[in-house]
Protein backbone atom coordinates (compact mmCIF):
# COMPACT_ATOMS: atom_id res chain seq x y z
CA UNK A 1 0.00 0.00 0.00
CA UNK A 2 2.87 2.18 0.97
CA UNK A 3 4.59 1.76 -2.44
CA UNK A 4 1.60 3.32 -4.47
CA UNK A 5 3.09 6.84 -2.48
CA UNK A 6 6.43 6.46 -2.84
CA UNK A 7 7.81 9.15 -5.00
CA UNK A 8 9.71 8.79 -8.27
CA UNK A 9 13.48 9.24 -9.10
CA UNK A 10 12.20 9.67 -12.86
CA UNK A 11 8.57 9.72 -14.53
CA UNK A 12 8.30 9.14 -17.87
CA UNK A 13 6.40 12.37 -20.25
CA UNK A 14 3.38 10.10 -20.72
CA UNK A 15 3.14 9.49 -16.97
CA UNK A 16 3.46 13.28 -16.64
CA UNK A 17 0.71 14.18 -19.19
CA UNK A 18 -1.76 11.63 -17.65
CA UNK A 19 -0.87 13.12 -14.32
CA UNK A 20 -1.37 16.76 -15.37
CA UNK A 21 -4.93 15.25 -16.99
CA UNK A 22 -5.48 14.05 -13.24
CA UNK A 23 -4.57 17.06 -11.90
CA UNK A 24 -7.53 19.04 -14.31
CA UNK A 25 -10.10 16.30 -13.13
CA UNK A 26 -9.26 17.10 -9.82
CA UNK A 27 -9.65 20.73 -9.89
CA UNK A 28 -13.06 20.38 -11.52
CA UNK A 29 -14.47 18.26 -8.62
CA UNK A 30 -12.67 20.99 -6.20
CA UNK A 31 -14.23 23.52 -7.99
CA UNK A 32 -17.66 21.66 -7.74
CA UNK A 33 -17.10 21.59 -4.48
CA UNK A 34 -15.96 24.75 -3.81
CA UNK A 35 -18.96 26.51 -5.41
CA UNK A 36 -21.02 24.92 -2.46
CA UNK A 37 -19.17 25.66 0.48
CA UNK A 38 -17.51 28.89 -0.47
CA UNK A 39 -17.97 32.12 -1.01
CA UNK A 40 -21.81 33.74 -1.25
CA UNK A 41 -23.03 30.96 0.02
CA UNK A 42 -21.30 30.55 3.61
CA UNK A 43 -22.24 34.03 3.74
CA UNK A 44 -25.43 33.76 3.10
CA UNK A 45 -25.96 30.45 5.11
CA UNK A 46 -23.86 32.49 8.24
CA UNK A 47 -26.59 35.25 7.98
CA UNK A 48 -29.18 32.66 8.22
CA UNK A 49 -27.74 31.26 11.32
CA UNK A 50 -27.79 34.73 13.36
CA UNK A 51 -23.95 36.06 12.52
CA UNK A 52 -23.44 39.44 12.34
CA UNK A 53 -20.65 41.40 10.62
CA UNK A 54 -18.38 40.49 13.24
CA UNK A 55 -18.51 36.89 12.92
CA UNK A 56 -18.59 37.38 9.13
CA UNK A 57 -15.43 39.12 9.57
CA UNK A 58 -14.39 35.57 12.25
CA UNK A 59 -15.75 33.19 9.25
CA UNK A 60 -13.52 34.98 6.61
CA UNK A 61 -9.97 34.47 8.97
CA UNK A 62 -10.74 30.60 9.56
CA UNK A 63 -9.56 29.35 6.93
CA UNK A 64 -6.34 32.23 6.74
CA UNK A 65 -6.17 31.59 10.27
CA UNK A 66 -5.28 27.29 9.64
CA UNK A 67 -1.98 28.51 7.88
CA UNK A 68 -0.04 28.12 10.86
CA UNK A 69 -0.65 24.41 10.46
CA UNK A 70 1.36 24.56 7.86
CA UNK A 71 4.87 24.83 10.39
CA UNK A 72 3.61 20.89 11.51
CA UNK A 73 3.31 19.75 8.53
CA UNK A 74 6.66 21.55 6.75
CA UNK A 75 8.18 19.41 9.27
CA UNK A 76 6.60 16.13 8.20
CA UNK A 77 7.02 16.79 4.39
CA UNK A 78 11.23 17.46 5.00
CA UNK A 79 11.70 14.71 7.75
CA UNK A 80 9.69 11.99 6.05
CA UNK A 81 9.39 13.42 1.84
CA UNK A 82 6.34 11.46 1.26
CA UNK A 83 4.18 14.33 0.20
CA UNK A 84 0.97 12.15 -2.02
CA UNK A 85 0.07 10.16 1.56
CA UNK A 86 0.15 13.64 3.08
CA UNK A 87 -2.03 15.08 1.01
CA UNK A 88 -4.58 12.37 0.28
CA UNK A 89 -4.66 11.32 4.07
CA UNK A 90 -5.60 15.10 5.25
CA UNK A 91 -7.96 16.07 2.34
CA UNK A 92 -10.11 12.96 3.20
CA UNK A 93 -10.20 14.47 6.75
CA UNK A 94 -10.89 17.75 5.59
CA UNK A 95 -13.75 16.76 3.15
CA UNK A 96 -15.16 14.47 5.71
CA UNK A 97 -16.33 17.32 7.31
CA UNK A 98 -18.78 18.62 4.72
CA UNK A 99 -20.89 15.79 5.51
CA UNK A 100 -20.71 17.43 9.59
CA UNK A 101 -22.48 20.46 7.61
CA UNK A 102 -25.01 18.69 5.93
CA UNK A 103 -26.01 17.86 9.49
CA UNK A 104 -26.50 21.48 10.90
CA UNK A 105 -30.18 22.41 9.49
CA UNK A 106 -30.95 19.71 11.76
CA UNK A 107 -29.29 20.46 14.83
CA UNK A 108 -31.15 22.80 17.63
CA UNK A 109 -30.84 26.60 16.43
CA UNK A 110 -28.54 27.44 19.85
CA UNK A 111 -25.89 25.10 18.60
CA UNK A 112 -25.97 25.94 14.74
CA UNK A 113 -23.81 28.84 14.33
CA UNK A 114 -21.30 27.30 16.99
CA UNK A 115 -20.98 23.54 14.84
CA UNK A 116 -20.70 25.36 11.61
CA UNK A 117 -17.35 27.39 13.22
CA UNK A 118 -16.58 24.29 14.60
CA UNK A 119 -16.76 22.24 11.10
CA UNK A 120 -15.53 25.02 8.87
CA UNK A 121 -12.37 25.15 11.05
CA UNK A 122 -11.62 21.64 10.54
CA UNK A 123 -12.67 21.88 7.13
CA UNK A 124 -10.43 24.27 6.17
CA UNK A 125 -7.89 22.98 8.77
CA UNK A 126 -7.24 19.75 7.33
CA UNK A 127 -7.39 21.15 3.58
CA UNK A 128 -4.18 23.60 4.68
CA UNK A 129 -2.28 20.72 5.73
CA UNK A 130 -2.65 19.14 2.61
CA UNK A 131 -1.54 22.37 0.41
CA UNK A 132 1.88 22.24 2.19
CA UNK A 133 2.63 19.42 -0.08
CA UNK A 134 0.38 19.74 -2.83
CA UNK A 135 1.83 23.13 -3.87
CA UNK A 136 5.41 22.00 -4.49
CA UNK A 137 4.40 18.48 -5.57
CA UNK A 138 3.00 20.36 -8.44
CA UNK A 139 5.67 22.66 -8.87
CA UNK A 140 8.03 19.76 -9.38
CA UNK A 141 5.88 17.99 -12.10
CA UNK A 142 5.10 20.64 -14.34
CA UNK A 143 7.77 22.19 -16.23
CA UNK A 144 8.73 25.80 -16.63
CA UNK A 145 7.87 26.27 -20.01
CA UNK A 146 4.28 24.96 -19.52
CA UNK A 147 3.54 26.21 -16.06
CA UNK A 148 1.56 29.69 -17.06
CA UNK A 149 -0.05 28.08 -19.73
CA UNK A 150 -1.15 25.25 -18.11
CA UNK A 151 -2.76 26.79 -14.94
CA UNK A 152 -4.44 29.48 -17.11
CA UNK A 153 -5.96 26.51 -19.33
CA UNK A 154 -7.09 24.65 -16.29
CA UNK A 155 -8.33 28.27 -14.43
CA UNK A 156 -10.28 29.00 -17.42
CA UNK A 157 -11.92 25.26 -17.86
CA UNK A 158 -12.36 25.42 -13.66
CA UNK A 159 -13.92 29.20 -13.89
CA UNK A 160 -16.37 27.96 -16.42
CA UNK A 161 -17.77 25.05 -14.72
CA UNK A 162 -17.81 27.38 -11.42
CA UNK A 163 -19.87 30.23 -13.27
CA UNK A 164 -22.29 27.70 -14.40
CA UNK A 165 -22.48 25.88 -11.37
CA UNK A 166 -23.01 28.89 -9.32
CA UNK A 167 -25.92 30.44 -10.94
CA UNK A 168 -27.80 26.88 -10.61
CA UNK A 169 -27.29 26.62 -7.23
CA UNK A 170 -28.58 30.07 -6.19
CA UNK A 171 -31.62 29.92 -8.39
CA UNK A 172 -32.12 26.19 -6.36
CA UNK A 173 -31.73 28.47 -3.29
CA UNK A 174 -34.12 31.40 -4.39
CA UNK A 175 -36.93 28.61 -6.06
CA UNK A 176 -36.49 26.21 -2.72
CA UNK A 177 -36.75 29.54 -0.52
CA UNK A 178 -40.30 30.30 -2.05
CA UNK A 179 -41.81 26.91 -1.89
CA UNK A 180 -40.19 25.20 1.29
CA UNK A 181 -38.00 27.52 3.16
CA UNK A 182 -34.78 27.96 2.80
CA UNK A 183 -32.33 26.29 5.21
CA UNK A 184 -32.62 23.25 4.06
CA UNK A 185 -31.70 23.31 0.80
CA UNK A 186 -27.65 24.51 2.22
CA UNK A 187 -27.34 21.03 3.29
CA UNK A 188 -28.28 19.13 0.17
CA UNK A 189 -25.58 21.45 -1.20
CA UNK A 190 -23.07 20.59 1.75
CA UNK A 191 -23.52 17.03 0.67
CA UNK A 192 -22.74 17.02 -2.80
CA UNK A 193 -19.55 19.32 -2.10
CA UNK A 194 -18.43 16.45 0.33
CA UNK A 195 -19.39 13.57 -2.64
CA UNK A 196 -17.15 16.04 -4.83
CA UNK A 197 -14.37 16.31 -2.32
CA UNK A 198 -13.63 12.82 -1.97
CA UNK A 199 -14.14 12.43 -5.99
CA UNK A 200 -11.07 14.68 -6.42
CA UNK A 201 -8.64 13.01 -3.44
CA UNK A 202 -9.56 9.61 -5.94
CA UNK A 203 -7.72 11.85 -8.52
CA UNK A 204 -5.08 12.97 -6.85
CA UNK A 205 -3.97 9.37 -5.78
CA UNK A 206 -3.12 8.81 -9.50
CA UNK A 207 -1.27 11.84 -9.78
CA UNK A 208 2.59 10.70 -10.12
CA UNK A 209 5.06 12.07 -7.23
CA UNK A 210 8.37 13.54 -8.02
CA UNK A 211 11.00 12.60 -5.20
CA UNK A 212 12.10 15.34 -3.48
CA UNK A 213 15.60 16.37 -2.41
CA UNK A 214 14.79 16.70 1.27
CA UNK A 215 16.80 16.10 4.31
CA UNK A 216 15.60 14.27 7.24
CA UNK A 217 18.57 15.69 9.62
CA UNK A 218 17.92 19.57 8.68
CA UNK A 219 16.79 21.88 11.76
CA UNK A 220 13.07 23.03 10.77
CA UNK A 221 13.82 26.52 11.85
CA UNK A 222 16.66 26.93 9.13
CA UNK A 223 14.49 25.81 6.60
CA UNK A 224 11.38 28.11 7.41
CA UNK A 225 13.90 30.79 7.71
CA UNK A 226 15.75 30.41 3.96
CA UNK A 227 13.00 31.95 2.00
CA UNK A 228 12.99 34.76 4.80
CA UNK A 229 16.85 35.27 4.01
CA UNK A 230 16.59 35.44 0.02
CA UNK A 231 15.67 38.95 0.02
CA UNK A 232 13.89 38.84 -3.17
CA UNK A 233 11.79 36.70 -2.14
CA UNK A 234 11.06 38.35 1.19
CA UNK A 235 10.01 41.06 -0.86
CA UNK A 236 7.77 39.04 -2.79
CA UNK A 237 6.18 37.83 0.86
CA UNK A 238 5.59 41.68 2.01
CA UNK A 239 4.00 42.43 -1.19
CA UNK A 240 1.71 39.12 -1.21
CA UNK A 241 0.95 39.31 3.26
CA UNK A 242 0.17 43.22 2.25
CA UNK A 243 -2.07 42.18 -0.96
CA UNK A 244 -4.28 39.83 1.05
CA UNK A 245 -4.44 41.88 3.81
CA UNK A 246 -6.24 45.15 1.41
CA UNK A 247 -8.32 42.63 -0.28
CA UNK A 248 -9.62 40.26 2.66
CA UNK A 249 -10.26 43.37 4.23
CA UNK A 250 -13.08 44.25 2.01
CA UNK A 251 -14.05 41.30 0.04
CA UNK A 252 -16.17 39.10 3.01
CA UNK A 253 -18.72 42.26 3.39
CA UNK A 254 -19.51 42.64 -0.56
CA UNK A 255 -22.12 39.53 -0.47
CA UNK A 256 -23.31 41.40 3.17
CA UNK A 257 -23.68 44.68 1.14
CA UNK A 258 -25.45 43.28 -1.80
CA UNK A 259 -27.70 41.05 0.36
CA UNK A 260 -28.47 43.97 3.16
CA UNK A 261 -27.86 46.92 1.62
CA UNK A 262 -29.39 46.41 -1.54
CA UNK A 263 -31.44 43.52 -1.18
CA UNK A 264 -30.72 41.29 -3.71
CA UNK A 265 -31.89 38.12 -4.14
CA UNK A 266 -29.37 35.19 -4.28
CA UNK A 267 -29.77 34.55 -7.77
CA UNK A 268 -28.96 38.24 -8.30
CA UNK A 269 -26.28 37.92 -6.51
CA UNK A 270 -24.47 35.11 -8.60
CA UNK A 271 -25.50 36.19 -11.60
CA UNK A 272 -23.31 39.15 -10.85
CA UNK A 273 -20.82 36.54 -9.87
CA UNK A 274 -21.36 34.44 -12.70
CA UNK A 275 -20.29 38.01 -14.97
CA UNK A 276 -16.91 38.00 -13.27
CA UNK A 277 -16.30 34.44 -13.79
CA UNK A 278 -16.70 34.91 -17.19
CA UNK A 279 -15.16 37.76 -18.06
CA UNK A 280 -12.26 35.75 -15.90
CA UNK A 281 -12.38 32.98 -18.38
CA UNK A 282 -12.26 35.74 -21.33
CA UNK A 283 -9.09 37.21 -20.01
CA UNK A 284 -7.12 34.19 -18.30
CA UNK A 285 -5.66 33.67 -21.55
CA UNK A 286 -4.44 37.22 -22.58
CA UNK A 287 -2.89 37.50 -19.20
CA UNK A 288 -1.40 33.48 -19.45
CA UNK A 289 -0.27 34.56 -22.80
CA UNK A 290 1.33 38.14 -21.82
CA UNK A 291 3.24 36.41 -18.89
CA UNK A 292 4.55 33.71 -20.43
CA UNK A 293 6.18 36.63 -23.23
CA UNK A 294 7.15 39.22 -20.66
CA UNK A 295 6.58 38.83 -16.91
CA UNK A 296 4.20 37.80 -13.61
CA UNK A 297 5.22 40.74 -12.48
CA UNK A 298 4.41 42.58 -15.67
CA UNK A 299 0.60 41.35 -15.56
CA UNK A 300 0.48 42.70 -12.10
CA UNK A 301 1.21 46.18 -12.73
CA UNK A 302 -1.80 46.57 -15.01
CA UNK A 303 -4.30 44.11 -13.27
CA UNK A 304 -3.59 45.41 -9.82
CA UNK A 305 -4.65 49.07 -9.78
CA UNK A 306 -7.92 47.87 -11.71
CA UNK A 307 -8.87 45.18 -8.92
CA UNK A 308 -8.33 48.06 -6.32
CA UNK A 309 -10.14 50.50 -8.10
CA UNK A 310 -13.29 48.45 -7.91
CA UNK A 311 -13.28 49.11 -3.92
CA UNK A 312 -14.06 52.67 -4.56
CA UNK A 313 -16.95 51.89 -7.01
CA UNK A 314 -19.08 49.79 -4.26
CA UNK A 315 -20.30 53.25 -2.48
CA UNK A 316 -21.64 53.98 -6.12
CA UNK A 317 -24.10 51.13 -5.89
CA UNK A 318 -26.24 52.99 -3.51
CA UNK A 319 -26.33 56.24 -5.11
CA UNK A 320 -29.54 57.74 -6.08
CA UNK A 321 -32.39 55.46 -7.03
CA UNK A 322 -31.35 51.48 -7.59
CA UNK A 323 -32.73 51.05 -11.19
CA UNK A 324 -30.99 54.05 -12.49
CA UNK A 325 -27.78 54.24 -10.37
CA UNK A 326 -26.78 50.63 -8.84
CA UNK A 327 -27.34 47.86 -11.83
CA UNK A 328 -24.92 49.68 -14.27
CA UNK A 329 -22.64 50.12 -11.14
CA UNK A 330 -22.83 46.63 -10.38
CA UNK A 331 -22.16 44.83 -13.90
CA UNK A 332 -19.30 47.62 -14.32
CA UNK A 333 -17.71 46.56 -11.18
CA UNK A 334 -18.22 43.17 -11.33
CA UNK A 335 -17.20 43.01 -15.54
CA UNK A 336 -13.94 44.85 -14.31
CA UNK A 337 -13.03 42.95 -11.37
CA UNK A 338 -13.03 39.70 -13.36
CA UNK A 339 -10.85 41.12 -15.39
CA UNK A 340 -8.25 42.21 -13.29
CA UNK A 341 -8.66 39.26 -11.27
CA UNK A 342 -8.04 36.55 -14.15
CA UNK A 343 -4.67 38.83 -13.98
CA UNK A 344 -4.18 38.83 -9.86
CA UNK A 345 -4.95 35.09 -9.73
CA UNK A 346 -3.07 33.49 -12.49
CA UNK A 347 0.38 35.24 -11.32
CA UNK A 348 0.50 35.66 -7.80
CA UNK A 349 -0.07 32.14 -7.42
CA UNK A 350 2.19 31.32 -10.33
CA UNK A 351 5.15 34.32 -8.89
CA UNK A 352 5.47 32.99 -5.94
CA UNK A 353 6.11 29.34 -7.99
CA UNK A 354 8.70 30.69 -10.23
CA UNK A 355 10.87 32.31 -6.92
CA UNK A 356 10.58 29.41 -5.41
CA UNK A 357 13.85 26.99 -6.08
CA UNK A 358 13.22 23.90 -7.76
CA UNK A 359 13.63 21.50 -5.09
CA UNK A 360 13.53 23.33 -2.38
CA UNK A 361 9.86 24.69 -3.45
CA UNK A 362 8.28 23.24 0.20
CA UNK A 363 9.83 25.42 2.48
CA UNK A 364 9.71 29.22 0.20
CA UNK A 365 5.77 28.44 -0.57
CA UNK A 366 4.71 27.35 2.94
CA UNK A 367 5.98 30.36 4.42
CA UNK A 368 4.41 32.69 2.32
CA UNK A 369 1.29 30.94 2.62
CA UNK A 370 1.60 31.52 6.38
CA UNK A 371 2.59 35.11 5.60
CA UNK A 372 -0.40 35.78 3.41
CA UNK A 373 -2.53 33.29 5.42
CA UNK A 374 -1.63 35.68 8.58
CA UNK A 375 -2.70 39.47 6.77
CA UNK A 376 -5.94 37.35 5.58
CA UNK A 377 -6.62 35.73 8.92
CA UNK A 378 -6.01 39.69 10.54
CA UNK A 379 -7.93 41.53 7.75
CA UNK A 380 -11.16 40.07 8.08
CA UNK A 381 -11.32 40.63 11.68
CA UNK A 382 -10.16 44.32 11.89
CA UNK A 383 -12.52 45.10 8.73
CA UNK A 384 -15.35 43.50 11.06
CA UNK A 385 -14.76 46.00 13.87
CA UNK A 386 -14.41 48.58 11.58
CA UNK A 387 -17.67 47.85 9.61
CA UNK A 388 -19.33 47.45 13.18
CA UNK A 389 -17.77 51.18 14.32
CA UNK A 390 -18.92 52.64 11.27
CA UNK A 391 -22.24 50.98 11.21
CA UNK A 392 -23.78 54.34 12.93
CA UNK A 393 -21.63 57.00 11.12
CA UNK A 394 -22.38 58.68 8.42
CA UNK A 395 -21.11 61.79 5.83
CA UNK A 396 -23.15 63.24 3.00
CA UNK A 397 -21.29 64.84 0.41
CA UNK A 398 -23.48 67.11 -1.83
CA UNK A 399 -22.97 69.58 -5.19
CA UNK A 400 -25.33 72.37 -5.84
CA UNK A 401 -24.86 75.23 -8.76
CA UNK A 402 -26.37 78.78 -8.07
CA UNK A 403 -26.83 80.07 -11.86
CA UNK A 404 -27.45 83.18 -13.29
CA UNK A 405 -27.54 81.38 -16.64
CA UNK A 406 -30.25 78.99 -16.12
CA UNK A 407 -32.02 81.41 -13.43
CA UNK A 408 -32.40 79.06 -10.72
CA UNK A 409 -30.34 76.55 -8.19
CA UNK A 410 -29.30 73.17 -10.09
CA UNK A 411 -29.10 70.38 -7.32
CA UNK A 412 -27.23 67.11 -7.75
CA UNK A 413 -28.08 63.94 -6.22
CA UNK A 414 -25.99 63.88 -3.09
CA UNK A 415 -23.68 61.00 -2.23
CA UNK A 416 -23.73 59.34 1.06
CA UNK A 417 -21.07 56.59 2.80
CA UNK A 418 -22.23 54.90 6.10
CA UNK A 419 -21.00 51.66 6.95
CA UNK A 420 -19.38 49.14 4.82
CA UNK A 421 -18.81 52.60 2.74
CA UNK A 422 -15.70 52.91 4.55
CA UNK A 423 -14.33 49.60 4.84
CA UNK A 424 -14.13 49.84 1.14
CA UNK A 425 -12.37 53.03 0.90
CA UNK A 426 -9.72 51.81 3.54
CA UNK A 427 -9.10 48.75 1.51
CA UNK A 428 -8.65 50.82 -1.50
CA UNK A 429 -5.79 52.90 0.25
CA UNK A 430 -4.58 50.06 1.53
CA UNK A 431 -3.80 48.28 -1.86
CA UNK A 432 -2.38 51.42 -2.90
CA UNK A 433 0.65 50.53 -0.45
CA UNK A 434 0.63 46.57 -1.57
CA UNK A 435 1.22 47.95 -5.04
CA UNK A 436 4.11 50.08 -4.38
CA UNK A 437 5.93 46.86 -2.74
CA UNK A 438 5.21 45.14 -6.15
CA UNK A 439 7.96 47.59 -7.59
CA UNK A 440 10.60 45.82 -5.26
CA UNK A 441 10.22 42.48 -6.88
CA UNK A 442 13.13 41.34 -9.19
CA UNK A 443 11.69 38.82 -11.52
CA UNK A 444 13.56 36.96 -13.91
CA UNK A 445 12.88 37.90 -17.31
CA UNK A 446 11.27 41.14 -15.94
CA UNK A 447 10.32 43.31 -19.00
CA UNK A 448 12.74 46.78 -19.87
CA UNK A 449 11.00 50.35 -19.75
CA UNK A 450 10.42 50.41 -23.62
CA UNK A 451 8.65 47.02 -23.70
CA UNK A 452 6.61 47.81 -21.09
CA UNK A 453 5.46 50.85 -22.86
CA UNK A 454 4.71 48.56 -26.10
CA UNK A 455 3.21 46.15 -23.28
CA UNK A 456 0.93 48.61 -22.43
CA UNK A 457 0.23 50.34 -25.63
CA UNK A 458 -1.12 46.79 -27.06
CA UNK A 459 -3.03 45.45 -23.65
CA UNK A 460 -5.17 48.82 -23.91
CA UNK A 461 -5.79 48.63 -27.74
CA UNK A 462 -7.24 45.10 -27.17
CA UNK A 463 -9.38 46.14 -24.25
CA UNK A 464 -10.50 49.05 -25.90
CA UNK A 465 -11.60 46.95 -29.22
CA UNK A 466 -13.59 44.56 -26.66
CA UNK A 467 -16.78 47.02 -26.92
CA UNK A 468 -17.75 45.72 -30.55
CA UNK A 469 -18.41 41.91 -31.89
CA UNK A 470 -14.78 41.97 -33.68
CA UNK A 471 -13.63 42.73 -30.72
CA UNK A 472 -14.71 39.61 -28.61
CA UNK A 473 -13.72 38.04 -31.51
CA UNK A 474 -10.36 39.13 -31.74
CA UNK A 475 -9.69 38.39 -27.74
CA UNK A 476 -9.07 35.33 -28.61
CA UNK A 477 -6.56 35.71 -30.94
CA UNK A 478 -4.66 38.87 -29.51
CA UNK A 479 -2.20 40.69 -31.37
CA UNK A 480 0.54 38.90 -30.11
CA UNK A 481 3.83 39.07 -33.21
CA UNK A 482 4.51 42.67 -32.16
CA UNK A 483 4.78 41.56 -28.46
CA UNK A 484 6.71 38.62 -29.24
CA UNK A 485 8.96 39.97 -32.01
CA UNK A 486 10.41 43.01 -29.20
CA UNK A 487 10.32 39.86 -26.91
CA UNK A 488 12.49 38.09 -29.36
CA UNK A 489 15.07 41.01 -29.87
CA UNK A 490 15.21 41.66 -26.35
CA UNK A 491 16.64 37.65 -25.77
CA UNK A 492 18.90 38.29 -28.89
CA UNK A 493 20.29 41.53 -27.00
CA UNK A 494 20.99 39.15 -23.58
CA UNK A 495 22.51 36.44 -25.96
CA UNK A 496 26.45 36.43 -25.85
CA UNK A 497 27.79 37.14 -29.30
CA UNK A 498 29.19 33.50 -30.06
CA UNK A 499 25.61 31.96 -29.31
CA UNK A 500 24.42 34.40 -31.96
CA UNK A 501 26.84 33.09 -34.79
Amino acid sequence: MLERFRPKSFIPFEEVERGLRFVTYDGVAVQIMGTFTGGAFIVAFALLLGANNLTIGLLSALQPLTQILQIPAIYFVERVGFRKLLVVSSLTASRLFCFVLMLIPWLPESQRLTVFIVALSFYYGFGTISGVAWNPWIRDLIPDKRLSGYMAHRLTVLTGIGAILSLIAAFGIDFYRDSFGEINIYSFYFGLAGVAGLISVFFVSRVPEPKLDHNPHLSIIKVILEPIHDRNFRQLLIFLGSWNFAVNFAAPFFTVYMLQRLNLSMTMILAFSVLSQMVNVLFFRLWGRLADHFSYKSVLTETGPLFILTFLMWPLTSFGNWGFIALPALIFIHALSGMSTAGVQLCTGNLAMKLAPRGRATAYLAVNALISGIAATVAPIIGGLMATFFAGEEITLGVSWNSRFFGHEIGFLPITLRGLDFVFIIAFVLGLYSLHRLVTIREEGEIENGVLIEFRTQVRKTLSDISSVEGLRDIFAFPYGRLVDLFNRRQTRRQPAEDRK
